[in-house]
């Protein structure tokens, strides 16, 4: 028997925290030159289970607007463990794997499931929220850091912004005269 073969849930209850699950099928137009799933539709799924749990958290589209504030990933990184295909089902997981305390900065791990339990990737996003008027990083409302709290367990990381310069890459500019097209 498969944790997964209720389709008609939203999340789990587990020992230590909530894990949110949205389903996927796979499309032809999610494949790449290999016809399996393309890197570019993982980011896609990524975004659309993490959309889709906002909404269920009521914190969707509307009311990140009335509210003014924005979600913004800054770093995303994927393992890969076994391909995907056109006509499959596919379970993203979204779980709350790092926050700081104001909720202002947080990560998400996402893990893609077949409907028998099959693991086939892993994605890590890291993100902050904007205020859309300033364009600058901002402390989301009350509601926001409730629904976050609900999907975190003991595991969950404490990050700060200090935790941004532990990430592999960082902004290096250069003249723009080098740039021969």
């Amino acid at each position: 028997m498969s944790i997964f073969e209720d389709y008609n849930f939203n999340y789990t209850k587990n020992d230590f925290s909530m894990i949110f699950y949205h389903k996927f099928e796979v499309r032809w137009s999610d494949l790449d030159a290999n016809k399996h799933l393309a890197n570019s539709s993982y980011v896609q799924y990524c975004a659309q289970a993490r959309m889709a749990f906002m909404t269920k958290e009521k914190m969707g589209v509307t009311q990140l607007s009335r509210w003014g504030i924005g979600p913004v990933i800054l770093h995303e990184r994927y393992s890969f463990f076994k391909e995907i295909y056109a006509d499959q089902i596919v379970i993203v997981s979204v779980e709350i794997d790092g926050c700081s305390d104001d909720s202002s900065i947080y990560r998400f791990v996402h893990k893609f499931y077949t409907p028998d339990g099959v693991h086939c990737a892993t994605s890590e996003a890291t993100g902050v929220w904007i205020d859309m008027m300033l364009r600058k990083m901002t402390t989301p409302p009350d509601d926001v850091v409730e629904a976050m709290n609900k999907y975190k367990s003991p595991e969950t990381v404490v990050l700060s912004k200090e935790d941004f310069k532990k990430l592999p890459f960082h902004p290096h500019n250069i003249d723009p005269a080098e740039i021969n097209l």
